[in-house]
């Protein structure tokens, strides 16, 4: 049975950090691309980056230069390093897998990805 269990959301202060993390079992991690996605509540759930199995990363651009995309496969773990963080950086933030996405696609689409977490809570005060 495929898992994903997202941690390490909280509240912080704008400019403050925060790293999630994302346990996976039940999947051969390598094959996967593996993505961030958030929502707020009356909004779409939106990508925030994706890794591929080769390392290729897209970010969104409200978060490019800030958050941090990893992943360590030994371990079947995704992470996502959030710094300078705002007000609007907060969410429900989810973990998520896709087995295949098109060459030349948009990799942040939320129609790929099959398998979800149940999410993790991030939250940023001003």
């Amino acid at each position: 049975q495929v898992q994903l269990v997202e941690s390490g959301g909280g509240s912080v202060q704008a400019g403050g950090s925060l790293r999630l993390s994302c346990a996976t079992s039940g999947m051969t991690y390598r094959r996967y691309y593996m993505g961030w996605f958030r929502q707020v509540p009356g909004k779409e759930r939106e990508g925030v980056a994706v890794i591929s199995s080769d390392g290729t990363v897209r970010y969104a651009d409200s978060v490019k230069g800030r958050f941090t995309i990893s992943q360590d496969n030994a371990k079947n773990t995704l992470y996502l390093q959030m710094n300078s963080l705002k007000p609007e950086d907060t969410a429900l933030y989810f973990c998520a897998a896709a087995s295949f996405i098109p060459s030349g696609a948009n990799m942040l689409e939320r129609r790929f990805f099959q398998r979800w977490g149940q999410g993790t809570q991030v939250t940023v005060s001003s």
